[in-house]
C-alpha cells in the first residue's frame, strides 16, 4: 500500500512539474528546439532543474543496497551506444520535434490536449507495441548484412 501511494504522489508531483514547467506547452517545447529560429531558451531552467537534484539523488542512490522502501537498487544501466541507442534517439527526438511532447508531458496534458492530443497518445502506444517486432526484424536485417 505504501508502495502504490508513493508511486501515485510521486507521479502526480512529476505531472504539475510538467505542467507548471511549461513542458506540456507544444509551443513552448518547439521553441527550445528551435535553436536556428525564434528561439526560447526557458527551458534550459527546467533542464538545469531536474538535472541538480538527480545528480544528488544519484550519488545517495549509489551508496544504497536497498530504497527507502525496502527494494533492491536497480543496477547502472549499461553505457555503450549501439544501433539500437541511436535509432530510438532519433525517432524520440523527431518525435518530440514534430509534436512538441514527449511520453511524460503526453499523459500530464491527456485532459486538455483535445483530439491530438489522444492521437498522440494512441499513436505512441501503438508505437511502443510494434516497437519490439521492429526491432527483431531490423536485428535480422542488420545480421544478414554483416
Amino acid at each position: 500500500m505504501l508502495r502504490n501511494f508513493t508511486s501515485f504522489f510521486a507521479g502526480g508531483l512529476f505531472g504539475a512539474g510538467l505542467l507548471v514547467s511549461g513542458m506540456t506547452n507544444t509551443l513552448k517545447v518547439q521553441g527550445w528546439l528551435d535553436i536556428f529560429g525564434d528561439w526560447d531558451p526557458t527551458l534550459a531552467f527546467v533542464l538545469g532543474g531536474a538535472i541538480l537534484p538527480m545528480m544528488l539523488a544519484w550519488n545517495i542512490a549509489s551508496r544504497r543496497a536497498r530504497s527507502v522502501l525496502g527494494n533492491e537498487m536497480p543496477g547502472k544501466p549499461g553505457t555503450q551506444v549501439d544501433r539500437n541507442l541511436m535509432i530510438g534517439s532519433l525517432m524520440f527526438g523527431a518525435g518530440w520535434g514534430l509534436v512538441g511532447l514527449c511520453p511524460g508531458p503526453a499523459v500530464a496534458s491527456i485532459s486538455w490536449g483535445g483530439v491530438g492530443g489522444v492521437a498522440f497518445l494512441l499513436a505512441m502506444f501503438a508505437g511502443m507495441y510494434v516497437a519490439p517486432a521492429f526491432r527483431i526484424r531490423f536485428n535480422a536485417m542488420a545480421a544478414a548484412l554483416s
